[in-house]
């Protein structure tokens, strides 16, 4: 018997509301393991902060609600006939807290089994949530396996992580129906009229998740003559990064690197400024260009698509909102959905 469409809505809509709720501070059932599982992160990885455990799930529980997952899901009608059910294998990433969230959802939205394989960095979170889900809709037990060891008995495959691994996965998985991520970053284009509010808004897209995210900007596109000291300004409440550990080894060590190299940059105490061609910077540093045209920049965004996640402008993503994805926001522009629709 295949659980309706309205139903899995349902649940997850409701799901949405018990993470909302217990980080609005309401006591439910999982308030307090919530919490627990908040805190203790950070003891399994250093990056895993509560603060920005706590973004990732909120940015999840503000996209579960019956208008987003009713929104979302309308875009397909093939959603709701029952079709064949597969097993979808996910491999999650690391680098932020639930990054394999989404296509958990998917997986399960489209009607399908799920087989999952955590992430070391990340082993927890995603168990948590899907014991939440479970208690609110039993049915969900048959159709969710997780582990954190091999991953077998799969139809289809979606696995993300970086350069490196996607050779990885390429080699194992590329004679199944698969999405393979890589390694992406985000950009930004600055045009020099921005409100105080909207550069704060960009150190947010810039310093959430230590700039560990596909989603995290890493590069900076600025009109001719823009003074970055005003940035520096405008992020001064960021600064407690360096207070970080991890990060302030980072940044160290960066610093050096550059020292050593002869290399111009700008040093703000907590974030090293760079002028580079690349747009993938290492973390405590970002990269930045000038541009005279509007139209040379995005000629070479053009280009590099491939490795760019999202672009954050006053004409694409608004500034502060590059970590809140909607859930028709897909990772490198993939529709899971239709890729797992195709497969019913």
């Amino acid at each position: 018997m295949h659980m309706l469409l309205e139903e899995q809505i349902e649940s997850f809509s409701e799901l949405g509301t018990i993470l909302r709720d217990s980080l609005e501070g309401k006591s439910n059932r999982y308030s307090s393991e919530l919490n627990k599982q908040i805190n203790k992160q950070q003891l399994r990885n250093a990056w895993f902060t509560p603060e920005n455990v706590i973004l990732a799930i909120k940015a999840i529980a503000e996209e579960l609600t019956i208008e987003n997952l009713t929104q979302w899901t309308n875009k397909y009608p093939s959603l709701n006939s029952a079709g064949n059910r597969i097993n979808v294998g996910i491999i999650m990433a690391g680098n932020i807290p639930l990054a394999g969230f989404h296509d958990f959802l998917t997986a399960l939205i489209s009607g399908h089994n799920l087989i999952a394989k955590t992430s070391s960095k990340d082993p927890d979170l995603i168990v948590f949530i899907s014991n939440i889900l479970c208690d609110i809709n039993p049915e969900f037990r048959n159709r969710i396996t997780i582990n954190d060891g091999s991953i077998k008995g799969f139809d289809v495959i979606i696995a993300t992580g970086s350069d490196n691994s996607s050779r990885y996965f390429e080699y194992y998985f590329g004679k199944y129906p698969h999405i393979i991520r890589k390694n992406r970053n985000s950009i930004a284009i600055i045009d020099g009229s921005e409100t105080e509010e909207e550069l704060i808004g960009l150190g947010s897209d810039v310093f959430s998740y230590f700039g560990l995210g596909c989603r995290s900007v890493s590069k900076i596109y600025l009109p001719e003559g823009y003074d970055i000291a005003r940035l520096a300004l405008s992020w001064s409440e960021f600064n407690r990064v360096i207070n970080h550990n991890k990060y302030a080894n980072n940044y160290d060590y960066n610093k050096a690197i550059l020292i050593v190299n002869k290399d111009e940059f700008i040093d703000s105490g907590y974030l090293l400024f760079k002028k580079s061609a690349s747009i993938s910077s290492p973390v405590a540093v970002l990269y930045y260009d000038f541009y005279d045209s509007a139209n040379k920049v995005y000629a070479e965004i053009e280009k590099r698509m491939a490795k760019i996640q999202c672009i954050v402008s006053r004409n694409e993503i608004p500034f502060g909102r590059a970590q809140w994805p909607h859930l028709w926001d897909y990772a490198d522009g993939i529709d899971t959905v239709d890729f797992l629709l195709k497969k019913k």
